[in-house]
């Protein structure tokens, strides 16, 4: 018993020496193929103004519900992905003057919420203005 364990470790460790992988079950090489695969999972979305959904993977959905606030649902989990997003301009032309923001932000497991802002909007408008904004989500 003692020379099988001895020859067991021996090859594992020749394995992860010469740069291979030694794997003790099937099961745990499962669970490594499906962390890497949820680790490189990209999607992304261009939304108008209007909230409606110019180009998108891995987001099906867009709801507005209020004046510069957006609900995207997504087709999986995003709880420990990245999220990133950028104000667009209106066709290559942004009427909008001076700056712009936006927020991003998941609300539960399948929904990101993105809030975007005119800050230096002319008066009597509200910070919370339509634009036209994309998303990435990288996990």
């Amino acid at each position: 018993m003692r020379n099988s364990i001895k020859l067991f470790m021996t090859a594992a460790a020749s394995a992860l020496v010469a740069g291979g992988v030694f794997t003790i079950s099937g099961a745990a090489a499962q669970e490594a193929s499906a962390q890497r695969a949820a680790a490189g999972t990209t999607f992304y979305a261009k939304v108008a103004a209007n909230g409606a959904l110019l180009a998108a993977s891995g987001i099906c959905d867009v709801n507005t519900f209020g004046q510069g606030r957006y609900n995207l649902t997504t087709n999986t989990d995003i709880t420990r992905c990245a999220l990133t997003g950028t104000i667009n301009t209106g066709g290559g032309d942004d009427s909008e003057p001076g700056s712009a923001s936006i927020l991003v932000g998941a609300v539960s497991p399948r929904t990101l919420f993105v809030r975007t802002a005119t800050p230096s909007g002319p008066h009597p408008r509200t910070v919370d203005d339509d634009r036209p904004f994309s998303v990435h989500i990288s996990c």
